[in-house]
């Protein structure tokens, strides 16, 4: 494989994996962390939004342009979370029942997991789109600082 190319997959799936997880931990940490992912608010996410704007603008030293991109691939991330959740209010309810009688529903695990990867399948050029046009746009300087913040916070997602 190409040297760019390899380059270019690892720094899209490092830049989906930051935003994946700077989304996580503003849910972990959020002040009513008790009501699960199906349940998050739009102001919720609009706060976290905000969030991780204004730190990677600080920490990557994003342009104006930089930060629109990166605001869409936040956006594009959470549309991707919002059709994982799909309509379920409650998912472990969901995986309860899986298990609910004497036998494992096949059929209904099979359901759930074909909803979720068609989820998956039909956000997922969206986002690789807008982690692309995000990482594309970083200078040199800006990619190397966030491949450093990668590399240093591999393995920390718990706290």
């Amino acid at each position: 494989m190409r040297t760019w190319i390899r380059r270019s997959l690892i720094a899209l799936v490092g830049v989906t994996v930051l935003a994946g997880s700077l989304a996580a931990y503003g849910h972990r940490y959020h002040r009513d962390h008790h009501r699960g992912m199906a349940q998050v608010s739009a102001e919720d996410v609009a706060e976290w939004r905000g969030k991780l704007l204004q730190r990677a603008g600080k920490e990557l030293e994003l342009d104006a342009a930089q930060s629109q991109r990166l605001g869409l691939l936040f956006d594009k991330l959470n549309e991707q979370r919002s059709a994982l959740v799909g309509s379920s209010t409650d998912p472990r309810a969901a995986m309860q029942q899986l298990i609910a009688g004497d036998r494992f529903d096949r059929a209904a695990a099979t359901t759930l997991v074909e909803e979720k990867t068609g989820a998956v399948r039909a956000k997922g050029p969206e986002v690789i789109e807008a982690a692309a046009d995000f990482y594309d746009s970083l200078q040199p300087g800006q990619q190397a600082k966030l491949r450093e913040f990668m590399a240093r916070r591999r393995g920390h997602w718990r706290g």
